[in-house]
């Protein structure tokens, strides 16, 4: 069947959060069950970077590297200063929680004027407690430092949902890091970690109230949209999903799984036969390019048959699927951002 609807990563680059929920629901008028805030702004529009000054400011921390290195994903990091002990270390105000519940007035205002569609609730998107240690916190010191900012992590994020009704929101849990470490994105590979961070996201997971939704963005990387490792099967975001979802002591909403845009072999979605999760999770597919132009005539087709045959030999015959980029849009030109926007609007109509 035809994808159904639109899901969207999180950032998106375009001037700020009315913008961005204003061209969302004038672009694609159908299908959107969740509305971002864009993650727009300077301090905001690439991810993780928007924890950086909470570690380099840190009394806590001693800066050991001050510069990022795009070359090797390398990032600035630090590690525990002289004295420090990670059982009792404090954090700052991690800054979601504020951010987002400005960005929600501005939904509830568009919604109440018509433009958001009754019904779509306000998306938030976490990085997990991982991706910001994974990134700035020297190797051999992570594992003492991350239970300190999960709890930090935490903390923002009931302090978000104590403000918003729960009816209207949406959380997502940026899950990149740890697939970097399974396969080796940032050093060799550690596939012996997959309990581990399954019981992790599962935590991420439960911290969200039964009633509010809670979904999963498997992702590969998206650093000048290239990824630090090209997946070669839905296979391990198969695995990560159908644990998280039977550990977890509430249900897994949404999950968004990377897709290659020229990928259209049947043995890159074979995996989703093994799919065990209830229809109660919404699927949703990168099949939206970043480059429309460079792909394929027929790779979306191909890759929607392809899905729908790999589900149907499962116990997920005619299940309803959605689309979504690779990543965010938060580091698309911004002159692009229409244009994909319109590309969902064109896979949805069938008119590709």
């Amino acid at each position: 069947m035809p994808a159904t609807s639109a899901h969207f990563n999180g950032s998106v680059n375009l001037a700020d959060t009315e913008t961005v929920m204003r061209e969302i629901a004038s672009r694609i008028p159908e299908g959107v069950r969740r509305v971002p805030d864009g993650e727009t702004g300077d301090d905001r529009n690439n991810w993780i970077f928007y924890q950086l000054q909470r570690f380099t400011d840190n009394p806590h921390f001693e800066v050991v590297q001050a510069e990022a290195d795009p070359e090797t994903y390398e990032t600035p990091s630090v590690r525990l200063a002289d004295g420090a002990d990670p059982a009792t270390m404090t954090w700052p105000d991690l800054g979601y929680a504020e951010v987002y519940q400005k960005s929600y007035q501005a939904f509830v205002r568009l919604r109440e004027e018509g433009t958001i569609a009754a019904g779509a609730r306000f998306q938030v998107q976490y990085p997990t407690p991982l991706a910001s240690i994974g990134a700035y916190v020297v190797p051999e010191q992570q594992q003492l430092v991350l239970p300190s900012y999960e709890r930090a992590l935490f903390a923002d994020l009931d302090r978000l949902v104590a403000g918003i009704p729960h009816k209207d929101l949406a959380v997502q849990w940026d899950v990149a890091v740890e697939f970097g470490v399974m396969v080796g994105g940032f050093g060799p590979a550690a596939p012996e970690l997959f309990d581990v961070i399954v019981a992790n996201l599962v935590r991420c997971v439960d911290q969200v109230p039964a009633d509010v939704q809670a979904g999963l963005h498997l992702c590969y990387g998206d650093y000048g949209h290239q990824h630090f490792r090209q997946p070669e099967s839905l296979e391990l975001q198969v695995r990560v999903l159908n644990e998280v979802a039977a550990a977890a002591a509430r249900s897994v909403s949404f999950v968004s799984f990377t897709v290659p845009q020229n990928q259209h072999d049947e043995s890159y979605f074979a995996a989703l036969t093994e799919l065990t999760v209830g229809r109660e999770t919404e699927l949703n597919f990168a099949l939206v390019p970043y480059y429309p132009a460079d792909q394929p005539a027929g790779t979306t087709q191909e890759q929607t048959r392809l899905i729908d045959a790999a589900l149907a030999k499962g116990a997920n015959d005619d299940r309803a699927w959605g689309i979504c980029t690779e990543c965010g849009m938060g580091r698309v030109d911004r002159a692009d951002v229409p244009t994909l926007l319109d590309r969902y609007r064109e896979i949805l109509a069938g008119s590709y």
